[in-house]
């Protein structure tokens, strides 16, 4: 394996439904796909990402605005966002590490709108201008919420 300079992952998915109905293996569905699915990335990738290089994240923005059947998804956004802002500190070579939390991403809505009441649909050119900061910019061990 080569070396790389950025790393951007937007994959993942989690449990969507019933709180009261979710079982244990309902959340480690998330756990596997999403979280970890994720830190793995990093894990194995910080030994071949170059100098100065950038991983970003997503997670989204049920870690703080939860809806009705979003606990399986709520609490891995969480968990990767903590993640970022732990492993940012520990990251060496000049390595930053961010995660993207968007919002209702405008493409999403006519799918999963009825899923966020109250949620205003965010334009798909700011959830790309914030990975865009994350890759390009200079912070590290950041949230960036698109919203």
């Amino acid at each position: 394996m080569g070396q790389f300079d950025a790393l951007v992952c937007t994959a993942g998915h989690g449990h969507f439904g019933p709180f009261d109905q979710m079982t244990e293996e309902d959340f480690y569905k998330g756990i596997r796909s999403k979280m970890m699915g994720q830190i793995n990335l990093v894990m194995v990738g910080k030994d071949f990402i170059s100098d100065d290089g950038s991983f970003t994240l997503t997670s989204g923005i049920l870690y703080n605005d939860p809806v009705k059947g979003g606990v399986g998804l709520s609490f891995v956004n969480g968990a990767l966002n903590s993640f970022t802002r732990a492993s940012s500190i520990e990251l060496k070579r000049g390595v930053r590490i961010n995660v993207v939390s968007p919002g209702l991403v405008e493409d999403s809505y006519e799918d999963l709108g009825q899923f966020f009441p109250g949620h205003i649909p965010v334009e798909m050119l700011r959830v790309v201008q914030a990975y865009a900061k994350s890759v390009e910019g200079a912070i590290t061990g950041q949230v960036i919420e698109v919203i």
